[in-house]
């Protein structure tokens, strides 16, 4: 195992999932990754018709401002968890769309050796309803995967 893609997101418990990966790459002496998936920022703007009275931005540019934005938002992100794991070989990767879609497809385009994930703590109804990302990122993957048991205090 040479590299090791950690997918984080805004949860606290990432820096857990960090820390942990992390610790593991070090034992392996495995590159890492640390990969945040960003929501279609297109669901909030002109690419519907109108639709219960709503009809989104009427210029493309606002849009398009709001999506740069957040891309910035999430860069600063990623930089910022990579410095708190104080070692600058550290690649940070933006990706955007379905979380699972873009995990799957990122492990692939950057020949991960190993995928690390977090669970967060959702209700069983949740779960029943949209599943969780870890679950459909193990159905799918051709990667193995090392996931970090989060848990509630």
């Amino acid at each position: 195992m040479k590299r090791i893609l950690i997918a984080i997101d805004y949860h606290p418990v990432s820096e857990k999932v960090a820390e942990a990966g992390y610790k593991l790459a070090k034992q392996l002496d495995a590159k890492v990754c640390l990969l945040h998936v960003m929501a279609n920022v297109s669901y909030y703007g002109i690419d519907y018709p109108t639709f219960m009275g709503y009809s989104g931005y009427d210029e493309i540019a606002v849009n398009l401002d709001i999506a740069q934005e957040m891309r910035g938002v999430v860069e600063d992100f990623l930089e910022t968890a990579a410095k708190h794991l104080d070692d600058e070989k550290v690649e940070t990767h933006l990706a955007e769309g379905d979380a699972a879609v873009a995990i799957l497809e990122y492990s692939k385009t950057w020949n991960a050796d190993l995928l690390v994930m977090g669970t967060h703590s959702h209700s069983v109804f949740e779960k029943l309803l949209m599943g969780t990302v870890a679950s459909n990122v193990l159905e799918k993957t051709e990667v193995p995967v090392f996931m970090v048991p989060i848990k509630k205090d």
